[in-house]
């Protein structure tokens, strides 16, 4: 054993003495069995191990015991929630998704068919979030230009998507559903 692993050793040894009385408490308090709180508490105090040197180092370690095992706990809970098995002849899931939502692969096959100028300045502006301005000083246009630029080719996506995807709008003009093209 080397000497810093040994340190590291009597660091974790010290606040585990210090806590493990208290953490058993809270464990069996909780989980209601002295088997089930043992088993957490060697997990958390093989955490503790692992960590080593960096476990010396932690500034409270009372409190990085507590939330190691709060953790723990959280994870037993939701290892014992009962789940239902699903029968095998049960319908695909339809995509719970918003309509406008899974226009997704609508947009991206209709974008590859726009013009290069059209693609581009939506691919920058609406699907990578560049800023209009910076859009503009980038490509050597004006703001405005960009602006109405953007207005028009975003024009021409909704008209091809209407088109190909058959996107129908609702009362409000929100999209309420659409035909995926093949």
């Amino acid at each position: 054993m080397t000497m810093n692993s040994a340190i590291s050793f009597e660091c974790v040894l010290r606040a585990w003495h210090a806590h493990e009385a208290e953490l058993r408490g809270f464990l069996v308090k909780r989980l209601g069995d002295v088997d089930s709180a043992d088993d957490v508490l060697q997990d958390t105090f093989l955490k503790a191990m692992r960590l080593g040197k960096d476990f010396c180092r932690i500034d409270q370690p009372r409190a990085w015991l507590f939330r190691v095992v709060r953790n723990a706990l959280v994870d037993r809970s939701r290892l014992a929630r009962p789940h239902l098995e699903l029968p095998d002849n049960l319908a695909g899931q339809e995509d719970s998704r918003e309509p406008v939502d899974q226009l997704d692969a609508c947009v991206l096959r209709n974008l590859a068919e726009m013009s290069i100028e059209d693609r581009h300045i939506l691919q920058q502006c609406d699907l990578e979030g560049v800023r209009q301005q910076d859009f503009a000083i980038a490509n050597g246009l004006s703001l405005p230009a960009t602006k109405s630029r953007l207005k028009r080719a975003r024009q021409r996506l909704r008209e091809t998507m209407v088109r190909n995807c058959k996107v129908q709008f609702d009362d409000s003009g929100q999209v309420c559903c659409h035909v995926p093209r093949n």
